[in-house]
């Protein structure tokens, strides 16, 4: 079983980059996306019902902004489009897909803003995800998305110069830590522990091509799911937005 996650930075732009070509290609088994940037009226048909996935799909009531979906091969059991804070939910950040043996978790979570102007809001945010995981987290549970969060030091090409701003604030960084304290493991470190590998670069001094990037995207799993893992990757040259893909096998 292939997942495969990827922020998009809007569906519109990144289908003219040959994204349903991408998704064909790629054949995974789940692929959540977010910062959809759309609403569904304005999303290309033959993205709605691509050839063996079902399409789902959260919308924020601000045009043109937020936003998370799901393709799946197989059809869940249930779906549900609210966190419980009105806020993040009228952003439509979150998807919760629910089968027979697995629950997961597409999120897209709060950047925080440059002059922390949202940070308090992010904290919050979690706040209520972890409230809600602390009734699943014995459960086959996968949290997966953008968290707008780089972890440790090797998370990020300049961590020095980072330390006070958003994204890399001591406050952020403990709620990775509280996910991995309640049982949850991070994916990609238990394959691969070196530096350099990060998931979103800035669109400026041409960083990308300079790898001055961030970790900031990441598959969580719980306890009971660590043993089924086969990999975990990023596929960072997979162009179309600022982020790239990340994927786990199971």
């Amino acid at each position: 079983m292939k997942i495969i996650s990827w922020n998009i930075n809007g569906i519109r732009a990144v289908y003219k980059k040959n994204f349903l070509k991408w998704l064909v290609k790629t054949n995974a088994d789940i692929i959540c996306l977010q910062e959809i940037k759309a609403q569904k009226e304005q999303i290309p048909s033959d993205l709605l019902e691509p050839k063996d996935y079902y399409f789902y799909f959260n919308q924020a009531v601000k045009k043109g902004y937020s936003g998370v979906a799901v393709y799946t091969k197989q059809k869940p059991l249930k779906v549900q489009y609210k966190l419980g804070l009105k806020r993040f939910d009228q952003e439509g950040r979150i998807l919760k897909l629910e089968y027979s043996d697995l629950i997961l978790i597409n999120l897209y979570l709060p950047h925080g803003g440059r002059q922390k102007e949202n940070l308090n809001y992010k904290l919050k945010v979690y706040e209520y995800i972890f409230a809600y995981l602390k009734r699943i987290k014995d459960k086959n549970v996968i949290l997966i998305g953008d968290f707008n969060i780089a972890h440790q030091e090797i998370d990020l090409a300049r961590p020095k110069q980072n330390q006070n701003n958003t994204m890399f604030t001591s406050e952020e960084r403990k709620q990775i830590n509280r996910i991995i304290d309640m049982g949850f493991v991070d994916t990609f470190r238990i394959f691969n522990k070196e530096g350099k590998n990060y998931t979103w670069w800035p669109y400026f001094v041409n960083a990308r091509e300079r790898n001055l990037g961030w970790r900031i995207d990441y598959i969580f799993v719980s306890k009971k799911l660590v043993l089924k893992l086969k990999d975990a990757f990023i596929l960072s040259k997979v162009m179309g937005s600022d982020h790239c893909p990340i994927g786990i096998e199971i």
